[in-house]
């Protein structure tokens, strides 16, 4: 796709049928609120959730920098699809960095094929976003076993996933200086066909309706020792590390921004002579600030600042602060044609919205970044 701007962007990591397919799905699931079976298939079989998976293990071998990409790509046609394997993607770099060689060689190659799906339960209600204290808890019991019991809120694809990366307390909760997490905290990897694991049906959310995003109940879920992903109490190291590697959720409201910009392109030729350049004008202020949003994102992908951890946190607020910005100029141009509850523009939005309050929350990243000014 093109213009005279040279404003849009072909979603050109993701074959054709898929990328069709899934921007299809967007609509459908922002109608229903449910994830779209058809689509999630299509998306495991495609090979792309192979990404972040060496080769040796079945993956592709990309780094950060071709996760984000594809992310972008993505989030240009369906958001929650780019939701749903960004998650898929973080949990299988968790299994790369902190498994054991069993759970590589277990779980790796099937994550790479599509055949598992992954996802993140870390979130609870009424702990924070830094997740100081999760009231989730994981006790031990004879035979080097644990019993987990406790409530998961906001999980994206909860009921679609096949493994969930579930963070519970493990011992006694140690004030530490960690911003993120505390010590006495591990991370399990739960399969989804544990009895004690209960998946809620997907919430009612203002965007990312097709995510899946609802609530998972752990009841005397019980678990072998070879479950744990990493060393007891290593909750904290694991979540800082997160950032570390690059991938970026910047890159999902990096994806958003430029779709909301491809509305507008179509827009500009339509009014007056006056009201086309004045809108021209103010499109490529917001095309400028969308490149400033993705060179971010893709410097963070590259681990090459001083501090790739926080150049992370950077691309993530700033990305996701674009798209928002984006689509409130987008739907002053469009005025009354962009006031129709079914336009795209406002589903666009209303996923760009959802971004800032997905982990790192944006005012964690603010509070990790600040911190960081005193080390």
């Amino acid at each position: 796709m093109s213009n005279a701007l040279g404003l849009t962007r072909q979603a050109d990591a993701l074959p054709q049928s898929l990328a069709e397919l899934l921007r299809e799905s967007a609509v459908r699931t922002a109608d229903k609120g449910q994830p779209d079976d058809e689509a999630l298939e299509q998306l495991r079989r495609s090979g792309i959730l192979a990404a972040a998976i060496s080769a040796e293990h079945g993956g592709s071998g990309g780094d950060a920098t071709v996760v984000n990409r594809i992310v972008e790509q993505l989030a240009r046609v369906n958001p929650s699809a780019a939701i749903i394997a960004f998650q898929h993607f973080a949990v299988s770099m968790r299994i790369v960095e902190w498994g054991t060689p069993a759970q590589k060689a277990l779980l790796l190659p099937a994550l790479a094929a599509g055949d598992l799906l992954a996802a993140s339960a870390w979130s609870e209600l009424g702990v924070g976003a830094a997740k100081k204290k999760v009231n989730t808890t994981a006790s031990r019991l004879p035979g080097a076993k644990w019993l987990l019991n406790g409530a998961k809120s906001f999980t994206t694809s909860a009921g679609i996933a096949d493994v969930y990366l579930v963070l519970a307390q493990t011992s006694a909760v140690v004030d530490s200086e960690s911003s993120y997490g505390s010590a006495g905290q591990s991370f399990f990897l739960v399969p989804a066909g544990n009895p004690g694991l209960v998946p809620e049906r997907p919430l009612d959310l203002i965007g990312m309706r097709g995510s899946a995003t609802g609530f998972v109940t752990l009841r005397d879920c019980e678990l072998a020792d070879h479950d744990r992903l990493g060393p007891e109490g290593h909750g904290s190291v694991i979540m800082a590390g997160v950032r570390e590697t690059g991938a970026t959720l910047g890159a999902v409201s990096v994806g958003i921004a430029q779709s909301l910009l491809d509305i507008a392109a179509v827009h500009i030729g339509k009014g007056d002579p006056a009201r086309r350049l004045a809108n021209r004008y103010r499109l490529a202020d917001l095309a400028t600030q969308v490149a400033a949003a993705r060179a971010l994102v893709a410097q963070a992908g590259r681990r090459a600042s001083a501090d790739p951890g926080l150049t992370t946190l950077h691309s993530k607020l700033f990305a996701s602060a674009v798209a928002e910005h984006v689509g409130g100029e987008v739907g002053r141009m469009l005025g009354s044609a962009g006031f129709l509850a079914d336009h795209e523009l406002n589903r666009l939005v209303a996923d760009a919205r959802a971004i800032s309050h997905m982990g790192p929350a944006n005012d964690l990243c603010k509070e990790l970044i600040s911190a960081s000014w005193s080390e």
